[in-house]
C-alpha cells in the first residue's frame, strides 16, 4: 500500500513540475534587460496573427487539464479556463492584445491557482466560485443590457417605419 501511494505522489509531483515548467516557459522564461519585467514564449507566439494565440490557447489548456487531472476542483478549473480564455480573446487584439497577454500570464495565474487548490483545497474552491459567480453575473448584465439596447433599436426603427417620431 505505501509503495503504490508513495508512487502516486512522485506522478503527482512530477506533473506538477511540468506544469510549473510549462507555464513558466509561456509567461515568464525571458527577461528583459535593465527591467524586473519577465514575459514569455506565449507572447511571442501571439505575434503571430491568428495562428500564435490559437497555440498560445492550446498550450494553457493542456495546463488547465493538468490541474482537473491532478484534483482542482470544478469551480478552480473553470476559473483556469476563464484564465485562458480572457488571454486568448484580449491576445487577438492586433498590438494591444499582445501587450496585454505579456502581462497578463493566465498560465502563472492558473499554476498559482492550482497550487493553492493542492494545498488549500477548501478556501481555493470558494474563492473560485465567488469569482466564477461574479463572472456569471457580469456576462449576465452585459446580456440584459444587449438585449435591453436591441430592443430601443427595434423600438425605434418600428416606430420610424410607421411614420411616427422616436421619443426617448
Amino acid at each position: 500500500m505505501a509503495t503504490t501511494e508513495l508512487a502516486r505522489d512522485e506522478k503527482r509531483e512530477a506533473a506538477v513540475r511540468r506544469v510549473d515548467a510549462l507555464a513558466h516557459l509561456l509567461d515568464n522564461s525571458i527577461p528583459v534587460p535593465g527591467t524586473g519585467v519577465r514575459f514569455g514564449v506565449d507572447a511571442l507566439i501571439g505575434l503571430v496573427p491568428g495562428f500564435g494565440d490559437a497555440a498560445g490557447a492550446l498550450l494553457s489548456s493542456w495546463i488547465v487539464l493538468e490541474g482537473a487531472r491532478l484534483g482542482a476542483g470544478f469551480t478552480v478549473v473553470v476559473r483556469m479556463l476563464l484564465n485562458v480564455a480572457i488571454e486568448a480573446l484580449v491576445g487577438a487584439i492586433p498590438v494591444l492584445g499582445d501587450l496585454f497577454d505579456a502581462g497578463w500570464k493566465a498560465n502563472a495565474r492558473n499554476v498559482r491557482l492550482l497550487h493553492q487548490a493542492i494545498d488549500r483545497p477548501g478556501a481555493t474552491r470558494r474563492s473560485s466560485t465567488v469569482f466564477v459567480l461574479l463572472v456569471f453575473l457580469v456576462l449576465a448584465a452585459l446580456v440584459a443590457g444587449t438585449l435591453f439596447l436591441a430592443w430601443l433599436a427595434f423600438s425605434a426603427v418600428a416606430e420610424l417605419a410607421g411614420g411616427g417620431t422616436v421619443r426617448m
